[in-house]
Parts: C-alpha cells; sequence; structure tokens
C-alpha cells in the first residue's frame, strides 16, 4: 500500500483562496495553489503598469496563507504602507515579490524564492508567466476590459475572455493539476477571481484531462457585479459554458442558515445566500455536498476553514486513486 501524501491542487484567487489553504495546510497533504495573474486593481495594479509584471498581490495573500513563519514576520510581509507619498497603498510583501522578480528575471521563479523565505507549506504556482488583460462582455453587448472594472460596471455578465489568448502557462501548474489527487475550485468570485484562470489555453486542456475527482467550494452569497441572484446551478453553468462542457465532478455547497441580522449587512450590496439548487445540479451530473459550512468573521461571511478543509481531506481519502 502507498504512504505517499496525496496532491492537492487550489484553483482561485482574491481572499476565498487564502481561507481554504489556511485550513487545508495543517493536513498531510501535498498543496498546490493555482493563482489568477489578471488582478490590475491597487498596489498590484500599479506595480503592474510600473514594471511590466504579473500583479503580486493575489500571490502574496496565497503565501503568506501557506507560510510557516513567526506571526509578526506574516503581519510584516502583509503590510500596507499608510503615508502620502509613492509608498502609500503598497503592500510591503508586493514590493518584496516585485523586486524578487527583477533580481531573477522571472517572476515564476521570484515566487519560488519567496516560497523558501516564508517556509511555505506547499507550492505557489501563477496561473500564467505573463499579467493577462481580463474583459466582460455584458448582456448588453458592452465590452468591460480590466479585473477590477468589471464588478464596478454592475451589468448582467454573459461571458469573460482574456488577452493575450495565447498565454504562455507555467508547466509546473499544468503537472500539478495532471498529478493530482483532488482538484478544488473556488471560493472566490466568479468571474474576476475563478475563471480567468481556467480561460489559460493550457489550464483548460489540463483539467479536461485530469484523472482527479474536481470539486467546486460554491460560494455563500451572491456578489453585485458578478452573479447577483445565481443560484449554485448558475455558477456551474457559467464554469461549464466558459470551458466548453462538464468538467466538474461535485460541487459543495453550505445548508446553514444566515441570521437575519447579517443578512441585513448585506442589503446595500443585494447580496443573498446563494440557493443550491439540488435537482438542477444533479441533471448537470454533479454529485453535492451539503454541509454547514458558514462562519461570521470581521463583518464577513466566510466558509469555516477548519471544517471545509477536513472534509476535503476526508473525500480525498476515499478516493480510488492511490
Amino acid at each position: 500500500m502507498s504512504t505517499r501524501q496525496k496532491k492537492v491542487v487550489v484553483i482561485g484567487g482574491g481572499t476565498g483562496l487564502p481561507v481554504l489553504l489556511r485550513g487545508l495546510k495543517h493536513h498531510p497533504v501535498c498543496l498546490s495553489a493555482i493563482v489568477t495573474v489578471a488582478d490590475d486593481g491597487g498596489s498590484s495594479g500599479r506595480l503592474r503598469k510600473d514594471l511590466d509584471i504579473p500583479p503580486p498581490g493575489d500571490i502574496r495573500n496565497v503565501l503568506a496563507a501557506l507560510s510557516d513563519v513567526e506571526p509578526l514576520v506574516e503581519q510584516m510581509f502583509q503590510h500596507r504602507f499608510k503615508t502620502s507619498n509613492e509608498l502609500a497603498g503598497h503592500s510591503l510583501g508586493n514590493l518584496i515579490i516585485a523586486a524578487m522578480t527583477n533580481i531573477t528575471g522571472d517572476f515564476v521563479h521570484a515566487v519560488q524564492e519567496m516560497s523558501k523565505v516564508l517556509n511555505v507549506r506547499g507550492t505557489v504556482l501563477p496561473a500564467a508567466r505573463e499579467s493577462v488583460v481580463l474583459h466582460a462582455e455584458m448582456s448588453d453587448g458592452t465590452i468591460v476590459s480590466g479585473e477590477s472594472a468589471i464588478p464596478l460596471a454592475k451589468k448582467e455578465i454573459k461571458r469573460v475572455f482574456l488577452t493575450p489568448a495565447k498565454v504562455e502557462t507555467v508547466p509546473e501548474t499544468l503537472q500539478a493539476i495532471e498529478e493530482a489527487d483532488l482538484i478544488l475550485i473556488g471560493p472566490g468570485s466568479l468571474y474576476t477571481s475563478i475563471i480567468p484562470n481556467l480561460l489559460v489555453p493550457g489550464i483548460q486542456t489540463a483539467l479536461q484531462n485530469a484523472k482527479a475527482e474536481k470539486i467546486y467550494i460554491c460560494n455563500l452569497m451572491t456578489q453585485l457585479g458578478e452573479t447577483l441572484h445565481y443560484s449554485a446551478s448558475d455558477h456551474i453553468e457559467a464554469l461549464f459554458h466558459h470551458l466548453g462542457g462538464k468538467f466538474i465532478d461535485t460541487i459543495l455547497v453550505n445548508n446553514e442558515q444566515v441570521p437575519i441580522d447579517i443578512l441585513e449587512q448585506y442589503k446595500e450590496e443585494l447580496a443573498q445566500p446563494v440557493v443550491f439548487d439540488i435537482e438542477r445540479l444533479q441533471e448537470l451530473g454533479l454529485n453535492v455536498m451539503i454541509e454547514d459550512i458558514l462562519t461570521y468573521q470581521g463583518g464577513y461571511l466566510r466558509h469555516k476553514t477548519d471544517r471545509v478543509a477536513k472534509l476535503l481531506v476526508e473525500r480525498l481519502a476515499q478516493s480510488p486513486r492511490s
């Protein structure tokens, strides 16, 4: 019987990916995080424009989540300057990754070196070697360009696409997908954090060919400018539409009631709990995992990190792949 650690690949970006990784890193699995390079807002956007490098922000958050260093070191890495000069709004971690990219001449190599410095538990991989620009075609036919601008348009999204269309994939990223025992997609903003990864041509093919079970971790709430009024199956159909067919096997959805006072706090952004329409999900050929996975932190609803990680690792243990 094989005693090797099973390999788990997590694909996403934004705030959802680090939350999941903080739970998974405490389990005996070999983790790889594939992170979007479509971000163009804030500190990341400025560094991307000024230095012509992929945006470091989402990568930075994932490195911090998987790091095994003193809390003060992580706090320093995540520190954001609040000055009135050129440093204003920049994260120290973003600046360090930018510096390392200039020193090594390669963004992927820079991330690998930062992983050593931060004693990262796992492998952090950008979805592509270069920055990509995310565009959205809206239901009214208009095109909105830029990851940060898409939700602000507050229109119904028909589809999103990347330029350049033929972006170079990182070989290690494709290898991680191919060798995975479990592939997790989400949680995170559907059109701006998750789908951009899947649109990278090599990743599309690798996902469709991967033998591992692929689980979509459904968002807890709908999102203004992206998934307003979306049910769980609407999320899945958007994913299938962008990849040209079924590629997800299982969906994890929340079954816990959201307290009314918390829902009130989401009223301004029109967000509602994502409805899981089981019959439609099953019609789409999915296994449905229904669990109580909701918690409330810092004014926002979040997935219960440890609970979700435990459920996924238990699922992995039942996997037929050795």
